[in-house]
């Protein structure tokens, strides 16, 4: 089967080539419908990765934030016409200690080979995950970044400490709010403080507990437990005020990316005898759990609408430039690409 890859060649520029889908490899083939644009996509679009890392990688596909429709099912599962979601996780092999999502041999779209940006995508049938018609297509895109906190939350659950009167998230982006969002649904009867920069985006935050500026924050506020969603050079100030207030023996899950190095204060760390770990990416379960939470809390839909940023409709390479400009150029929100390929 001819299948059409739209890749990047170069800093924004896309070419067209051609690979060929084998229908006798047991893999389902998907036809891409909705993807979301994540910041790594646009690292690699704008060249701001090291030269070293852009020859490396490209040319390649990008996008691995995406739903579609399956086009053919060799195993049955699906019928012709289901929506289901795309894992871009793809592990090589299985451990009974490391996630497939840590795994070093696990390959990731978008990132070691060719991401959704694609005209028929061809998974492994433990690559995809149904999702109901009632739920938004337009959402149900960017499911695998939200699945990347419930991942967190996930692991945080299995780490912490029973106590968890009160949490706090740092940080008032996509990645803050979708945390919050989450650990909220999963954990109602624990008290969530939001601490950020803009204010307006801390309005945003309606089903907090409460919210703070990083600047005032009160000398009072001790949490039990904290998630940093900051990333970049402001995570050190971040990780740093989180182990001023935590509670001694508190757990940290630190989510933001940083290119650099980040010191932090590692003799409060010790005095407190605090736990710190790392989350990234997610695998299959953490899809599942996702879409579960959907359907049994809908009002997350409603409120990930709000950093739904723009639409894009997409049928032409001069679409695709213009839906990743308009990403750029938004000062919040994801930017949604109705791939009509």
């Amino acid at each position: 089967m001819l299948n059409t890859v739209y890749r990047l060649v170069a800093p924004r520029r896309f070419e067209v080539e051609f690979n060929d889908i084998d229908l006798h490899a047991g893999q389902i083939v998907v036809r891409p419908t909705h993807l979301s644009i994540c910041h790594a996509d646009q690292r690699y679009y704008q060249g701001v990765r090291p030269a070293e890392v852009l020859k490396e990688k490209l040319p390649m596909a990008l996008i691995h934030e995406g739903l579609g429709e399956v086009l053919y099912d060799p195993t049955g599962t699906y019928q012709c016409g289901d929506t289901v979601i795309m894992i871009p996780n793809t592990p090589c092999e299985k451990d009974e200690v490391i996630a497939e999502n840590y795994l070093r041999s696990s390959k990731f779209r978008a990132s070691g080979f060719d991401g959704f940006m694609q005209e028929h995508v061809a998974l492994d049938i433990d690559r995809v995950v149904p999702v109901d018609d009632s739920i938004d297509k337009v959402i149900a895109a960017f499911t695998e970044l939200v699945s990347v906190s419930v991942h967190a939350i996930r692991r945080f659950d299995s780490i912490a400490h029973k106590r968890r009167k009160a949490v706090g998230i740092w940080g008032d982006g996509n990645l803050g709010y979708i945390t919050a969002i989450f650990f909220k649904a999963m954990f109602p009867n624990t008290k969530l403080y939001i601490l950020g920069v803009d204010q307006e985006k801390l309005s945003g935050f309606s089903f907090a507990d409460d919210t703070f500026s990083v600047s005032d924050i009160p000398d009072d506020l001790y949490i039990d437990h904290a998630f940093e969603c900051v990333g970049g050079a402001a995570s050190q100030q971040a990780i740093n005020q989180i182990i001023d207030h935590i509670q001694p023996e508190g757990t940290i899950s630190i989510l933001g990316v940083s290119e650099y190095p980040v010191p932090i204060n590692t003799r409060m760390v010790l005095e407190k005898g605090l736990r710190i770990f790392g989350s990234s990416r997610s695998g299959r379960e953490d899809f599942l759990k996702t879409v579960e939470l959907y359907k049994e809390h809908p009002e997350i839909i409603g409120y990930l609408r709000n950093i739904v940023g723009a639409q894009v409709e997409v049928r032409s390479i001069e679409d695709m430039n213009k839906a990743f400009e308009t990403d750029i150029h938004k000062s919040m929100g994801k930017t949604i690409m109705l791939w009509n390929k």
